[in-house]
C-alpha cells in the first residue's frame, strides 16, 4: 500500500474524470480509501458545520473517552454533550417556542410562495428554529416586497443579494 503522501500526490496527478466532475460541481469532496478503491461522496446537506475550540486538557479527556469506547469519536461526544445540554434547558426552549410559535426544522421558501403573498398584498414574517432556505430563483426585490421580518435560530440559506436585501429585517 502506498504511503499517505504518495496517495495524495496520485489524487492530484492522476485523478479520474469523475473525481474532477464531482469536485467542480459540489466544491467539496470526501475521499475514502480501502486499499483498492477511491470513492467520492457529496457533502452532508442535513447538518451545519460549526467549529469548536477546546483546551488541550478537555480534548485529551474526550480522546480518553473515545479510546475507552464510551463514544465512537470526538463528534459523537460533542453531539451527545450538546443534546444533553439542550435537554437540560428544554423548559426554557418550550416557553420561547410557545410564545413565538416558530417553524421547527426546515422551512424552504420558493418563488411561488412569495408571488402569492405579493399578489394578495400580504407581508410575511418568518420565525424558524432550524433552517430557513430561500430558493435561488427568488430575487431581492421580490423578497423585500413580501418579507417583513425574519427571526432565525439556526441557519439561513439564500442567494447573496437576497441576504443583503433582508439584512435589516433579521431579528
Amino acid at each position: 500500500m502506498p504511503d499517505f503522501r504518495e496517495f495524495l500526490r496520485n489524487i492530484y496527478i492522476y485523478r479520474p474524470a469523475t473525481l474532477v466532475a464531482v469536485h467542480q460541481r459540489y466544491h467539496l469532496l470526501t475521499i475514502h480509501w480501502d486499499d483498492r478503491e477511491m470513492a467520492v461522496t457529496r457533502p452532508n446537506t442535513e447538518t451545519e458545520k460549526i467549529t469548536v475550540n477546546l483546551g488541550f486538557v478537555d480534548l485529551g479527556s474526550i480522546d480518553l473517552l473515545v479510546r475507552e469506547s464510551v463514544f465512537a469519536n470526538r463528534t459523537d461526544f460533542i453531539r451527545t454533550a450538546i443534546r444533553n445540554e439542550l435537554a437540560r434547558h428544554d423548559e426554557i426552549a418550550l416557553q420561547v417556542k410557545g410564545r413565538d410559535t416558530p417553524v421547527l426544522g426546515i422551512c424552504h421558501v420558493v418563488r411561488a410562495d412569495l408571488e402569492t403573498a405579493r399578489d394578495a398584498g400580504e407581508m410575511l414574517d418568518f420565525r424558524v428554529l432550524g433552517l430557513l432556505s430561500i430558493a435561488s430563483d427568488v430575487d431581492a426585490d421580490l423578497a423585500q416586497a413580501t418579507i417583513r421580518s425574519l427571526s432565525i435560530l439556526g441557519a439561513f440559506h439564500a442567494p447573496p443579494d437576497v441576504k443583503s436585501a433582508l439584512a435589516d429585517r433579521l431579528a
